[in-house]
Formats: structure tokens, C-alpha cells, sequence
């Protein structure tokens, strides 16, 4: 081939700059011929020249470089390896909680112990205690302003997150830090999931016999935080997730939460303080609900209206913040707090609920695990009526700041409570109840049952005894001189007088000539047990006796002279049971003194009010009988009455037994007494007294004053201390007899 027909030669210049500036294509091969074959370009030289010059990575720069890329391509190789062992078992412990969940239907409730329900005489609920669960809801089935509030409240992403929030725990970390806590103390970011997962103890049921019935240390471990439990909270609520909807898991969360006032669960609080379901609260009673969910003593309505109410308005902004409600609903709500429902703001009997609760089997009540309801005596007109009279005397009759306490007490004659008061403070629960467990000196209050021993024994109203110096030689003490409390003598004056009066002397005669064992037995057997005083400061009233004892004793002797056991509660059944598990229909037990001597006492009670030291407690024209009753150095004021319709007994005093200043139980507890009972009989028509005046003594006038006298009506009056021998001597021959006949029967039945 010449030399013309090769093909021409390329410049190495041609090559570099190929496609670049020239931009020639390569002529065509002739036909038959091939095309000349591309010659590749050298590798090596091109590797060298990557490792070589600064722009190829050489260098120090290149150096780092390389090392970088190593370590980066070695933590991917370490890492998605131990980022699938470490999602195996995430997996695996995720899927080990996952088997154990039940169904949801299954944790709306898990109350360790049960509920107890109070309704009054009319069946009307009036107070609550335990764990009030008030009925299953659903997400679907409450309010949607109460859905809404919970989620702006408590967890806005709810609807967004696999259980867990990251951006939420860091955030509430961050918090925590700047306001100088520690990472977990505080704000812990938690989800409504992770809460549940709280409200569920991850999974561990409360077991009496491990906590010891301490139910608050139980439910106190589920809630502590430490970054172990925060782990197991993650795995459980992402369990949760799993396992249910998130329907389903804010419907647990609003079945098991406790919202204060013994409210566990969103239609338990709803029913508790606004008397309706949780499907019919409006924003603001929901912006109030979901506000207890941070603090719910602290926030609850019953505790402090205002703050809850302030909360509330808190959570209306977070509402409207997330849409959930406009401007104009917004500040319609906050121009319209939610309030109390009637029963939830009266907070009424909450003393009495407290007797009755201590009253009841404790399986029954305070530790029950099932939901009880209890029919009570209680009435709420005549607790309104007690509660406003304390109010209005300490308000009007005592000067401001007085430390000094008092209780109240309402009853029938049969012992049925229906009204009782504990102290001054009225709307409270669980606070020392003055009435049932404070044991404090009866004083004079005790001597109708002195008189009661004379009346029973034969001696009439009538019957006079003399008022005069009087000492007794105590065993073991020496001489005992008592005295009046006006410091005066009055000579002779019949039994009504004396206890009109209040006089000290004829009380202490006529407890010795009657016998004390005798006056011991008769205060004994109408309720009045408690460590009676053996010497002759019996009948004065030394011994200890509660409020709710002295007010039942009184009972006694309006109904006719029988025993009294006080009782608060007349049915007991429970939750979805028809028949009561038990039941009380009345208190009167066993005769102590004879219908006749009671109707003589009644009498004689009634002059107090009528005549002698009760009469700042008369009632205008309906009937009245009661006793005044001042311990010693005033350390303790009393006056305890009735009506023919109904019981009532006041205490005065200071907790710490410091002397009352100025005041003596015809005073301001004969005050506070009158107050009750005016209040308490409105509409109630006028009963006459089932007393027995004695003959020769016009209504209204006192036996002994002028125109009556010891022996009028034809008949003889026996008067205490003419023979006090001879009466010694006629109580042990009746006692002898008695001891006699009874040998006689045992003899007759046994053949002995």
C-alpha cells in the first residue's frame, strides 16, 4: 500500500483537545475497509495521577481524607449490624409485652379497691368515697371538646407518634436542665401512651398481700422515675401501639386516670363535680376536667374553684391554639367557667359520711374491692340547717379569731342521725370529727340521768330536797365540799328546780341517796359507758363521753325511757345486686327507766328551757325540753335538747381543753342549739312533748314555785334526804329480792 493511501496521521495535541475545541469527527472508513480500533488510555498512568499533584487528593488534606473515609465506611459496616441486632431486640421485647396485653375492653378498669356510694334518706347521692369508677366511655362516646382538651393538653402529636415522642423527651429535657433539675426530674415529655403505660404499672397488677394494703406505695412505685423504668415505659407504650388503637388507648387512658375527689376515670370526675355524663360537658367543664390530669388534688374544684377555674382557662388557649376551638367559643368559655354541680359544691356530710364509712365493715367500705352502694339517714335540709346556724352564731356572737371549736349533732328518737357536724370547718372529709371521737367532760349535762335514777325509783318532780353546805369524806382523797355555781344555798327546792337550775348540791344528794351504782347502770344502760367516775363527782358529770353518745342518751328519754344506739346506715347492697347484703331499720334496744319516770323527765327538762338555765334556746311556742351542761373551769359547754320531732346536742370548746372565756352551755351553745332547731322545724308543723306535768301544776309554772308544793294532788311525795337510811335500806332489800327471784327461776328451770 503507498504511502498516500494510509490514513492520516493525528497530532497528540489533536488528541488532547478532541470534542473540546475542535470537535471534528473522525472521517468515515472506506467502503471494505475497517475502522481504525480506539486506543484505550493507560490506567496506570492515570492512577498515578490521581495519587499525585494537589489537585488529585495528595497531600495531608488527601491523608485525612482517606482515614475519614475508612472510619466512616467501618462504623457502617459495625453499625447496620448492631442496629439490626438492636432492632431484634427492641422487636423481640416489644413483641414479648405485645403477647401479654389483653383485650382493651379489659383495662378501662383497674381500681384496686371499690367504690362506695352514699345516697341520703330520699336515695339521693350525697357524698362519695374510695375509687368512683362512673361507667365506661370511649373515645367515640365522650365529648369531642373533652377528646380535644386531653390531646392539646397532654400530647398534641398524639394521633402522629408510634408511642414514643423523641422530639418531646428532648424537649422536655431541655426544660428541665434550664430551669436547673435533672434530665428526668419535672417535664418528662411522655406521650397519653406512655402515661397509660403508667396508669397500667407496665403490666403489674396491684397485689394486696406484697404492698401490705398499702395502696398508696403501690401506686407511688408505678410512677417513679429513673431512666430504667423510662426504657421499659418506651417498650411498653410501643407495645401499646402495637396492640391497640389509638382509640383504644385514649380510651384507657380516660377509664383509669385519677382526676381528685376520689374520681378515677373521666365519667366518674365529670358525674362527681358537674352532676352529668362525660359525653355532655361543654369546652369550659372540659378544659376544667383535662386540667386535673397535672395535679388533681391540687386543682380539683372541690379544693379551690378559682384555681381550677384559672387552670381551666390555661387549657382553653391550648384548645384554640390547635384549632380545636375558634376565638369566639374560646372566650365564650372563659367568659363562662364551668362550676360545681349543687351536691359536688355543698360537699355536704362529709363528717357523717366519714362516721359512716367508720361505722361499716372495713371489707365493706374502706377497703372494699367492690363497688358498695350505702342508703344512709342522713339529711341534707337539716346538715344545711346545722352547718348555716354554726355559721351564722360564730359570725354573730363571737369575736372575730376565736380558735374555739364545736359540733353538732341531729337525730330521731330512735337514733337515727341525720345531720352531724364535726367543727367549724364543714366542707371537709377525713378531718377530726368533734362529734364522734372527741371524749370530752359531760359537766351538768349529766344530771338527767341522776334524776332519772329518783324518777324511776318512786320520787315525783315534786319531791324536794334541800339545797345546803354538804361535805363527804372521800376514800383516799379526804373531805369533798362541792359547790353551786352561782356560790350560793337556795334551802329547800323540789327535783325540778334543782335540774332547771343546774344546782350542784341536791344532783350530789340525790345520786348518794339513790346509789351511785344505781345512777352508774342507768347512764350505762342509755349509752353512756365510758370510764364512769366512782366517787361522788359522778353526778356532776366528771365522767367522758362524745358528743354523738350524750345526743343519743338524750333519745332515750324522748322516746320513752328506752336505750338508744345511734345508726347512720340502713341498707347496704352491692353494685348491680337487687337484695341488700344487710340492713337497719331502727336503734331503740332495751327499757332502762319506766315510760312514766321518762315522761316526768321530759317535764323537768322542759322547765330548763322554760324557767331555769336553757332559756336563750326557747323555740317560741313549740315545746322544748333540754339540759345546759358547764364542766369545770368552762373547759367545755354543752346543751342537749329535743322537740317532740327531733334530737340535737351541741359542744362547745377548744381542742386543746383551754378554758371558754365568758361562755357556760346556756350561752352560745344554747345559742347555736335554737339556731339548729329554728332551721331545722321550718314547715315542720308543732309536736307536743310526751311529758307528764305533775299534779297540782298548772302548765307553764314549775313545780315548787307558787301554787304548787311538795304532796299537792292528793297524793304523798317521797322527799330525797328525809330518810336517806331508810331509802339505803330499801334499795338493798329490792336488790336482795330481786337476787332472790332469780335464784327461785334458775332453781325451778335447773332443779338446783
Amino acid at each position: 500500500m503507498s504511502r498516500s493511501q494510509k490514513s492520516p496521521r493525528i497530532l497528540r495535541a489533536d488528541q488532547r483537545y478532541a470534542g473540546t475545541t475542535a470537535k471534528k469527527r473522525p472521517a468515515p472508513a472506506k467502503k471494505g475497509k475497517a475502522a481504525p480500533a480506539k486506543r484505550r488510555k493507560a490506567k496506570p498512568a492515570a492512577r498515578k495521577q490521581r495519587r499525585g499533584g494537589r489537585g488529585g487528593g495528595g497531600g495531608i488534606i488527601g491523608f485525612f481524607r482517606r482515614i475519614i473515609s475508612w472510619i466512616l465506611r467501618l462504623f457502617w459496616r459495625i453499625g447496620w449490624r448492631f442496629g439490626l441486632v438492636m432492632g431484634l431486640i427492641l422487636a423481640l421485647a416489644v413483641g414479648s409485652i405485645y403477647a401479654t396485653l389483653p383485650d382493651a375492653s379489659e383495662m378501662v378498669d383497674g381500681r384496686a379497691r371499690g367504690s362506695v356510694t352514699m345516697m341520703d334518706r330520699y336515695g339521693e347521692v350525697y357524698a362519695w368515697r374510695g375509687d368512683q369508677f362512673g361507667g365506661v366511655i370511649t373515645a367515640d362516646t365522650v365529648s369531642p371538646h373533652l377528646k380535644h382538651s386531653i390531646i392539646a393538653t397532654e400530647d398534641r402529636r398524639f394521633y402522629r407518634h408510634f408511642g414514643v415522642s423523641p422530639r418531646g423527651v428532648a424537649g422536655a429535657i431541655a426544660i428541665n436542665l434550664r430551669e436547673g433539675r435533672g434530665a428526668l426530674e419535672g417535664h418528662g415529655g411522655s406521650t397519653i401512651t406512655q402515661q397509660t403505660a403508667k396508669l397500667l404499672c407496665l403490666g403489674r397488677p396491684y397485689k394486696p398481700d406484697e404492698w401490705k394494703n398499702d395502696e398508696a406505695a403501690y401506686e407511688a412505685d408505678c410512677r417513679r422515675s429513673s431512666m430504667g423504668r423510662k426504657i421499659r415505659e418506651a417498650l411498653y407504650a410501643m407495645a401499646l401501639e402495637a396492640r391497640y388503637t389509638k382509640d383504644e388507648i385514649l380510651t384507657i387512658y380516660m377509664n383509669r386516670a385519677y382526676l381528685g375527689a376520689g374520681a378515677r376515670g373521666f365519667q366518674a370526675a365529670s358525674q362527681r363535680y358537674f352532676g352529668k355524663s362525660a359525653a355532655e360537658v361543654n369546652p369550659a367543664e372540659a378544659a376544667m376536667l383535662a386540667g386535673l390530669l397535672k395535679a388533681p388534688t391540687r386543682y380539683a374544684p372541690t379544693a379551690d374553684l378559682q384555681r381550677s377555674q384559672d387552670r381551666a382557662n390555661i387549657i382553653i388557649g391550648l384548645m384554640e391554639e390547635e384549632d380545636y376551638l375558634t376565638a369566639t367559643e374560646a372566650a365564650l368559655a372563659v367568659a363562662n367557667p364551668a362550676t360545681l354541680s349543687e351536691a359536688a359544691e355543698a360537699r355536704a356530710g362529709g363528717y357523717f359520711a366519714d362516721w359512716v364509712m367508720e361505722s361499716t365493715p372495713s371489707f365493706l367500705s374502706s377497703q372494699t374491692t367492690e363497688d358498695v352502694l350505702i342508703r344512709t339517714t342522713f339529711d341534707a335540709r337539716l346538715q344545711r340547717a346545722a352547718e348555716e346556724a354554726l355559721q351564722w352564731v360564730f359570725e354573730n356572737k363571737v369575736r372575730e379569731g376565736s380558735k374555739a371549736q364545736a359540733a353538732i349533732v341531729v337525730m330521731d328518737a330512735d337514733g337515727a342521725v341525720r345531720a352531724m357536724v364535726g367543727g367549724r370547718k364543714t366542707k371537709v372529709s377525713g378531718a377530726f370529727n368533734r362529734a364522734t371521737q372527741a371524749l370530752r367532760q359531760t359537766g351538768s349535762a349529766f344530771k338527767p340521768f341522776v334524776y332519772a335514777a329518783a324518777l324511776d325509783w318512786g320520787f315525783t318532780p315534786n319531791a324536794q330536797v334541800v339545797d345546803e353546805p354538804l361535805t363527804i369524806n372521800v376514800p383516799g382523797s379526804g373531805a369533798w365540799s362541792p359547790k353551786n355555781y352561782d356560790r350560793k344555798y337556795h334551802g329547800k327546792v323540789t327535783l325540778t328546780q334543782a335540774l332547771a337550775h343546774s344546782y350542784n348540791i341536791p344532783a350530789v344528794k340525790v345520786s348518794e341517796e339513790m346509789g351511785r351504782e344505781n345512777v352508774r347502770r342507768i347512764a350505762a344502760d342509755f349509752g353512756l359507758s365510758s370510764d364512769l367516775a366512782a366517787g361522788p363527782a359522778l353526778a356532776l358529770g366528771v365522767s367522758e363521753a362524745t358528743l354523738l353518745q350524750m345526743t343519743a342518751a338524750y333519745s332515750g328519754i324522748l322516746n320513752g325511757g328506752s336505750s338508744v344506739t345511734p345508726y347512720g346506715l340502713t341498707e347496704l347492697r352491692l353494685l348491680g345486686d337487687s337484695q341488700p347484703l344487710f340492713g337497719q331499720e331502727g336503734g331503740i334496744g332495751e327499757r332502762v327507766i319506766a315510760p312514766q319516770a321518762a315522761r316526768q323527765l321530759v317535764y323537768m327538762m322542759n322547765q330548763v328551757i322554760e324557767n331555769g338555765t336553757g332559756q336563750r334556746a326557747k323555740l317560741g311556742d313549740r315545746p322544748a325540753a333540754g339540759k345546759t351542761g358547764t364542766t369545770q373551769a368552762a373547759r367545755d359547754a354543752w346543751f342537749i335538747g329535743f322537740t317532740g320531732d327531733y334530737v340535737a346536742g351541741v359542744w362547745m370548746g377548744y381542742d386543746d381543753n383551754t378554758p371558754l372565756s365568758g361562755v357556760t352551755g346556756g350561752g352560745l351553745p344554747a345559742e347555736i342549739w335554737r339556731e339548729t332547731m329554728v332551721r331545722v322545724h321550718e314547715g315542720v308543723p308543732i309536736s307536743q312533748l310526751p311529758m307528764e306535768i305533775p299534779a297540782g301544776v298548772r302548765p307553764g309554772q314549775m313545780a315548787g314555785d307558787s301554787g304548787s308544793g311538795s304532796g299537792s294532788g292528793g297524793s304523798p311525795t317521797k322527799n330525797v334526804g328525809q330518810s336517806a337510811q331508810g331509802l339505803s335500806n330499801n334499795v338493798d332489800n329490792a336488790v336482795r329480792n330481786t337476787e332472790r327471784a332469780i335464784n327461785n327461776v334458775l332453781r325451778s328451770i335447773f332443779g338446783g
